[in-house]
């Protein structure tokens, strides 16, 4: 598949649920004929990336990689540090909400000290209205990577599809992400033995609330399954941080995160060994 039918599909599969929000023949119930029962509070609505709502992520992380044998050679490293921002603005549509999210990051490579940008990330989750409970919600949308720096990222398109389900419960905010996408290259041209299909990402996150805006989670614990080898990597991590909200100018997340590997004997790729995050969030309400 080329880039052009990556945004072919794309442009279809928008077109298509801006034709159901505009079609006074579905079913699907607006905000205005049935109010959700409940909403989110005001902290996990901070933490929650789904939530209608600006974001503006800045975050830094530093990591350390496990330097152990695998498949009979020494594992291979991953990059060092990376300086992150990431961007959601809301699209409120009668029938659906549309959350496109942009990632970037600037990594550093202590090993061969060559820096630059990564693998720009765009996820655009579309989130129907009857899919939208109040407390959570889930939602599907198109994943595009744009090329990186050859020196510490992919130098190719990748494409395909990622979908999220959240909800609050009491004091826990929960879900799962999933991902999968495929690398736009030509298949004869890999390795053999490899093929363009990424590992299939399950990202599960759990929080609970301390009091006082302060909580306590998982972090990005990201589950990779590589299809090739049919193994899995498994991070593992605790992250703890402090919500500030407020209903007229949005709300500060502030946290810290520290995350090593849990499973990773038989992965083929990097492991991570230690790494912290710092991160600084402010989302902003709808028309701020």
């Amino acid at each position: 598949m080329t880039v052009r039918h990556v945004f072919l599909l794309i442009a279809l599969s928008l077109s298509a649920l801006t034709v159901f929000a505009e079609d006074p023949g579905n079913v699907a119930d607006n905000a205005e004929a049935d109010p959700p029962a409940a909403e989110q509070d005001d902290v996990s609505k901070a933490l929650d990336s789904t939530a209608t709502q600006w974001s503006f992520q800045f975050a830094w992380q530093g990591s350390t990689w496990k330097d152990d044998e695998v498949n009979g050679s020494t594992r291979p490293q991953g990059h060092d540090d990376f300086v992150q921002l990431r961007i959601v603005a809301p699209f409120v549509f009668e029938k659906f909400t549309l959350l496109p999210r942009l990632t970037l990051r600037h990594y550093e490579n202590k090993n061969t000290g060559k820096s630059g940008l990564g693998n720009t990330e765009l996820f655009g989750l579309i989130i129907p209205k009857k899919w939208d409970w109040g407390t959570g919600r889930m939602g599907l949308g198109p994943l595009v990577t744009l090329p990186g720096n050859k020196d510490v990222a992919r130098d190719e398109w990748g494409y395909g599809l990622a979908g999220a389900i959240v909800n609050t419960s009491g004091n826990w905010f929960y879900g799962v992400l999933l991902t999968q996408s495929w690398r736009a290259v030509n298949p004869n041209a890999l390795p053999a033995g490899d093929d363009n299909t990424n590992p299939l990402g399950i990202a599960p996150f759990l929080n609970f609330q301390l009091g006082g805006g302060w909580y306590v989670g998982n972090g990005d614990m990201v589950i990779q399954y590589d299809w090739d080898s049919n193994e899995v990597y498994m991070p593992i991590g605790v992250r703890i941080g402090k919500v500030i909200p407020s209903k007229k100018s949005g709300s500060w997340n502030a946290y810290f995160e520290w995350q090593t590997s849990l499973i990773y004997n038989d992965w083929p790729g990097a492991a991570k060994d230690n790494s912290i995050r710092f991160n600084l969030t402010k989302t902003l309400p709808v028309g701020f």
